[in-house]
């Protein structure tokens, strides 16, 4: 059975399904190609005929990726759209959940099956939308030599993607008066920058950030530096710039995995990312947030326990005998070897981590550069927040992997399919576990996103109760099988960290 909604640019037609109605495939811009390529979405003609919503379209260019559960559906540069998840396309004002998928800015799409709308919908009565964006080079490439080019037209996608929603959402049931943008890890990274971009300002009015802050945005001179060596991989300059539109997106993407090769170790953490061009992103989002720019926004942010094990696990971990190569290995990463020796030292002591064997030397490791990378920036992003917003929230998400007899973790991602309601789907009871506990803490996890959703506050009678986060306790949810609120959780991590300014 189909349903048909009227929208501003015309009929689409998608699915009536058991408790739910789901539209898949709307366009939200013209198609990015040609002239278009590199340049700011453009709002797609109107149309007459009723367009089916019925499949997800394709997503984003992009390199394959191994992970379980991430694949996507055929890719292409004509990737914006997005979808709707609704209980019903009625007149009820429903709270709006829209989502920015992750993957580095380079890999990803609304069509994961970790994002599947249907348990998240009906059981908060609420309605998801789900976008694409231009990732890569396509989507973060600075080239201002380049006629109709803009810097961040990923970022400006998602704009383009959430002003559909403040003109459209009310037809499918929602209330574009209460749009929460919620995303994870570059998803994460993008929630937080939208907290710092004026042509954002109005279209959403709560924010979550998981495991992604505002710490990977790019000067405009590390933008350059980028733009320089990925036109060097395609045998160009910036006299012929132009020639990138003539190239195939398979030349762009190896252009782009030659570029990452290249500047590895200059300190640029993810290569194509929101770039502080001075217009569509003015500062650093952090900065923006710091002076208040976004005080009216509820924010909730997070992240696991024990995020970097995904990208090193501990039986791959080479090199890493004892304290002298951890050490070294951070030194590279931060500006003194002083602060390397004394981050190791501080971790090792605080969690209890023996240094003279090589397991205690990878667990005080993978530690720091799980904080380094995503506790730290989601805590002071926190902090900035909450000294102008009193409704700043922060979770830790410990439960662990099964994957790998446990030597994952609660590693990086390990919390979408609890937040989604979609343990079960293709790759995920491996990697997340299953059964009743899993279950009640899916249940726990989307019931406080929901809440927050709501109302800006996370609080429901299946967890302890929640306070909101501040420097003076930094009061913190750990859910988890048992959830508990601790307050400064890992806090003799936290200060070293701090005290390296």
């Amino acid at each position: 059975m189909t349903v048909t909604i009227e929208t501003t640019l015309g009929p689409v037609r998608g699915e009536q399904l058991e408790n739910h109605q789901r539209f898949r495939g709307i366009p939200f811009a013209t198609p990015p190609v040609g002239d278009l390529r590199f340049a700011a979405p453009q709002p797609p003609q109107p149309w007459t005929e009723v367009l089916d919503a019925l499949d997800y379209s394709d997503s984003a260019h992009q390199a394959k990726t191994l992970l379980p559960g991430m694949a996507v559906a055929e890719k292409s540069e004509d990737c914006l759209y997005l979808n709707v998840f609704t209980p019903a396309a009625d007149d009820k004002r429903r709270p709006v959940l829209f989502w920015i998928h992750g993957g580095g800015f380079r890999n990803g799409g609304a069509s994961q099956g970790l994002y599947e709308g249907a348990p998240i919908v009906t059981r908060g009565d609420v309605v998801l939308v789900t976008i694409n964006y231009r990732l890569g080079a396509l989507g973060y490439l600075d080239l201002p030599e380049l006629d109709g080019a803009t810097a961040n037209a990923g970022q400006l996608d998602q704009i383009a993607a959430l002003e559909w929603t403040r003109d459209n959402i009310e037809r499918f049931g929602g209330d574009p008066d209460n749009v929460t943008i919620f995303g994870e890890s570059a998803g994460g990274m993008a929630v937080s920058t939208l907290l710092g971009m004026p042509a954002a300002k109005g279209l959403f009015h709560k924010a979550i950030a998981q495991s992604g802050a505002a710490s990977a945005c790019l000067t405009a001179k590390s933008a350059a530096k980028v733009t320089d060596v990925f036109l060097d991989a395609l045998g160009l300059t910036r006299e012929t710039a132009s020639e990138v539109r003539k190239r195939t997106p398979e030349e762009l993407i190896a252009a782009q995995n030659t570029a990452e090769q290249k500047l590895a170790g200059s300190g640029i953490f993810l290569i194509t990312a929101p770039i502080i061009d001075g217009t569509t992103l003015p500062e650093n989002p952090l900065e923006s947030v710091r002076k208040g720019d976004a005080s009216e926004i509820p924010f909730l942010s997070g992240t696991c326990l024990d995020e970097w094990r995904l990208f090193e696990m501990p039986s791959l971990m080479k090199n890493m005998q004892d304290r002298e190569n951890a050490v070294g290995r951070l030194g590279r990463m931060l500006s003194k070897d002083a602060d390397s020796e004394r981050l190791v030292d501080v971790y090792a002591a605080a969690r209890g981590d023996d240094l003279s064997n090589e397991a205690g030397v990878k667990s005080t490791y993978l530690a720091i550069q799980t904080d380094r990378t995503f506790r730290i920036p989601a805590i002071r992003l926190a902090e900035a927040q909450a000294s102008h917003q009193s409704s700043t929230y922060m979770y830790l998400f410990c439960s662990p992997s099964p994957a790998r007899r446990g030597e994952l973790g609660a590693c990086h991602a390990i919390e979408l399919p609890f937040v989604f309601g979609t343990l079960d789907a293709p790759g995920m009871e491996a990697f997340a576990g299953s059964g009743p506990e899993a279950e009640k803490l899916s249940e726990k996890t989307m019931d406080a996103w929901l809440a927050f959703a709501r109302t800006g506050d996370p609080n429901h009678p299946g967890l302890p109760a929640w306070e909101t986060y501040g420097p003076e306790r930094r009061s913190t949810m750990r859910l988890d099988l048992d959830s508990t609120l601790e307050d400064a959780p890992m806090e003799a991590e936290r200060v070293a960290f701090e005290e390296l300014g």
